[in-house]
């Protein structure tokens, strides 16, 4: 099932898509919920962030192929960062340029992991009952404020300005994380391609991991880390990240 939120003629709601329409539910998305019998035409409402994250953690130097090519040593464990819930940004809605940083800003296109039940120090065994399904997401990054302080790594800064953590535009509930591309274009030009399949912490692992450091709650969100083809965006730039099985989350960059 695709889960979504969004809003239609001012009201907001949930559900899931089936087929050109969104079935309503009630309820609550990762608790008890029930289709209200309600239909709306997805062509006619406005996406929302299809959960509402506690928290955004994004993963760094997760990609074999990545870490190869810029000379990075293969983690022992997952090096990961969080996001500002300020910089949550839904399917459709504009990626805003700071006004405090002037320098690049690149896209990074990514699968994202939402969980759905609570996880504490779980095994990698136990670790899939307690995701939800998964999106498609661009961590967007102010890259040069990252080491511009040597004595102090911008991590958090760089990644959670406004709008930096976009992710959607569905929760898919039956995506198999070991198949298929990440794929991103920019201006409808293909920049980034990479398998999931490459990742170095899968899914599974991930959030068994994380879940020994912090307990992982219902709409958390686990940003798996990108790959090869990270480039600038310059504003007026229209960035699209598909992952065949999930669908296309689309926005535009401006300044």
């Amino acid at each position: 099932m695709k889960w979504l939120r969004f809003t239609s003629k001012g009201k907001p709601g949930f559900g899931t898509l089936d087929g050109d329409a969104v079935a309503i539910y009630s309820g609550d998305m990762f608790g008890a919920c029930r289709p209200t019998g309600e239909h709306v035409a997805a062509a006619d409402i406005e996406w929302l962030i299809p959960c509402v994250p506690g928290k955004m953690i994004g993963l760094w130097n997760n990609f074999r192929a990545a870490a190869e090519k810029n000379g990075w040593a293969i983690p022992a464990e997952p090096l990961y960062f969080l996001k500002g819930a300020n910089s949550y940004c839904a399917h459709g809605q504009p990626i805003v340029a700071p006004r405090s940083y002037d320098g690049r800003v690149v896209y990074e296109g990514e699968l994202a992991v939402v969980i759905g039940k609570t996880a504490s120090r779980v095994t990698e065994q136990e670790a899939p009952a307690h995701i939800f399904g998964y999106a498609c997401a661009n961590d967007v990054t102010a890259v040069e404020l990252i080491q511009c302080d040597p004595s102090f790594p911008q991590w958090a800064r760089a990644k959670s300005f406004d709008t930096f953590g976009v992710f959607g535009p569905v929760i898919d509930t039956a995506f198999d994380p070991a198949r298929g591309d990440v794929v991103a274009l920019l201006n409808g030009r293909e920049r980034q391609r990479y398998p999931l399949a490459d990742m170095i912490f899968p899914p599974a692992r991930l959030v068994s991991l994380i879940s020994q450091d912090m307990t992982l709650f219902p709409g958390d969100v686990i940003l798996c880390g990108t790959s090869l083809g990270v480039l600038p965006m310059k504003p007026g730039t229209t960035v699209e990240v598909t992952i065949e099985g999930i669908g296309t989350l689309g926005n535009r960059y401006e300044a």
